[in-house]
């Protein structure tokens, strides 16, 4: 990994990019939803742990059961999304340890404190939410990640019984540009970064 991307790929990715709130009526298939699992699985993550899962919501059923649980600001924009992926976490990630880290005894260093594996899974699973989003722009999706809805009802409604818990929603699709807002503003480096 010498070569720098192109100007044409970090547009893609991070330049010209934007989040979305409408979509075209264009669905995503599951062949789609499964590359961009296959890449978000690559990126690393503590102790290999990879513990955020993930349920793509991509039927009117499955929309319908979501609706209770989200912001009156998000309702549209989420109901509208070929896809909605609820990005969660697992409260017993290092129960795959001994299979995704075998040359140590890592799951024995989140066992002993619900604190720290829970910040752990917290923590990462919202790293693998950013690769989600990075890895469907490199596939040519737009996304709209969100964090307004209620996070109780959304556990209760599709993931009881799982050992999972949400983290937050991302939208998946192919975006309208007429739904754009303008482009906002970001810190410049010297107030958001130092050199030491």
């Amino acid at each position: 990994m010498t070569n720098a991307l192109d100007d044409t790929a970090l547009d893609q990715l991070f330049r010209t990019a934007r989040t979305h709130n409408t979509w075209q009526d264009r669905p995503v298939s599951d062949e789609t939803l499964r590359q961009l699992y296959d890449l978000v699985k690559m990126a690393p993550t503590s102790a290999n742990a990879s513990p955020a899962r993930f349920v793509f919501i991509r039927t009117r059923e499955g929309k319908e059961k979501l609706r209770p649980a989200l912001s009156a600001g998000n309702l549209e924009k989420t109901m509208t999304a070929p896809v909605t992926v609820i990005v969660a976490w697992d409260q017993k990630f290092y129960d795959k340890l001994p299979v995704l880290f075998p040359h140590a005894d890592a799951k024995s260093w989140f066992t002993g404190s619900a604190a720290f594996a829970e910040a752990t899974a917290f923590r990462n699973s919202s790293l693998q939410a950013g690769y989600l989003i990075m890895a469907a722009r490199a596939l040519g999706l737009d996304t709209g990640p969100m964090s307004g809805f209620d996070n109780a009802k959304v556990d209760e409604a599709f993931l009881a019984n799982t050992g999972w818990k949400s983290n937050l929603l991302v939208n998946l699709g192919y975006g309208d540009e007429a739904g754009l807002f303008g482009r906002l503003p970001r810190l410049p480096f010297d107030e958001a970064a130092d050199l030491v």
